[in-house]
């Protein structure tokens, strides 16, 4: 497992760790519920170094990458993101990334585990091309800050005297004791949210600021577990969760943000056009809310039933802390997944009824 760069300062702040793919990750500081309730009335400062991290340099590394992923690399100015999705030859999912256009080079970041397999990729395909792909996950780290009062606890570090209006839009700043840290607007959850990429020397001295500025205005230091039940709760999906080899990017609804239609060619990209070109795929990521009664959550591949024919397949579920009900992600075949749709679920404790709601969860 690949600890993380603070371990010793998460651990002495009583933090209890756990594994993502292979990385360490502070899962919690004792109380996920109140950090889970900061990151919903204020703000959460999260280490999510864990994450994986390259950058594409050299005269051709726009070209190349737009030749890789789904959005279209090339129509970023710098100072500007998007999120994408790799895939393979078939459209099916291999990745999806946030994509970071700085003046000299690309930065990607996206779930732990997949740098080398995505580095083998991009290297794969340079033949005569002017391009280097560099792991920075050992040079710059990778903090969260997300909550409706985010926006107030980067200001606090009087860093940027303007931040990133735009989603996934980044300032830089250069300060002669931290270095080089860039400020990208990204909402990891249904509220407000920033990414601070810092260089790793400084990394001890940046969380420290923020948490000091997170609790000034109610918010607190947060883990991984309240992190992910607040993403379930935003109803986004994440690879290796909701999302995985097995799915379409349209499926998983990353058409609503991660795909252009009218760049030029890209691995996997026959099959997306010929969907938009012939109608919607076959099934979709849904939101359900389930029985409040229930024995236990439904698990990942627990079948939904219409008129006694499987039509959809649940890939997570948790009780909701923030909306106190039973949720469910699920995919849903496009007969029957309009929100109000009443269905089955069968688990192995029994069947019972579940409807599907719009997402974020709680939004009607």
């Amino acid at each position: 497992m690949t600890p993380l760069v603070l371990h010793e300062v998460h651990a002495a702040l009583d933090a209890r760790f756990t594994e993502v793919n292979g990385h360490e990750v502070a899962a919690d500081y004792g109380d996920w519920l109140a950090e889970h309730a900061a990151l919903r009335t204020a703000a959460g400062v999260g280490d999510l170094s864990f994450r994986g991290r390259i950058c594409l340099t050299g005269e051709d590394r726009v070209r190349l990458l737009n030749g890789q992923v789904t959005n279209d690399v090339k129509a970023l100015p710098p100072g500007t993101g998007c999120h994408a999705a790799f895939c393979s030859p078939k459209g099916r999912l291999v990745a999806d990334a946030f994509i970071y256009a700085l003046p000299q080079e690309l930065l990607l970041d996206f779930e732990p585990g997949l740098t080398e397999a995505l580095k083998q990729r991009l290297e794969h395909h340079i033949v005569a091309e002017d391009v280097q792909v560099v792991e920075v996950a050992p040079y710059y780290g990778l903090f969260t800050v997300q909550g409706p009062r985010a926006a107030e606890v980067v200001s606090k570090l009087g860093l940027f005297p303007e931040l990133p209006a735009k989603p996934l839009a980044f300032a830089s700043a250069s300060d002669a004791t931290l270095g080089e840290l860039y400020l990208m607007n990204h909402a990891r959850t249904a509220s407000a949210g920033f990414d601070l990429f810092v260089p790793t020397d400084a990394l001890a001295a940046v969380l420290d600021k923020l948490v000091a500025a997170a609790r000034e205005v109610g918010g607190r230091l947060v883990g991984f577990t309240a992190l992910e039940v607040a993403r379930f709760e935003a109803g986004l999906p994440r690879f290796g969760i909701e999302m995985d080899e097995t799915h379409l990017p349209p499926e998983a609804g990353l058409d609503r943000d991660a795909i252009s239609y009218t760049k030029g060619c890209y691995t996997g990209q026959e099959t997306i056009a010929r969907i938009r070109t012939y109608g919607q795929v076959t099934k979709a990521l849904r939101g359900l809310r389930l029985a409040d009664d229930l024995a236990a959550l439904p698990i990942k591949g627990d079948k939904i039933i219409k008129d006694g024919r499987d039509v959809g397949t649940i890939v997570s579920a948790l009780k909701s802390p923030a909306l106190h009900q039973n949720l469910a992600l699920a995919y849903i075949r496009k007969e029957c997944n309009a929100p109000g749709t009443a269905l089955t679920l069968r688990t192995a404790t029994g069947e019972s009824q579940v409807e599907i709601v719009k997402l974020p969860f709680g939004a009607e």
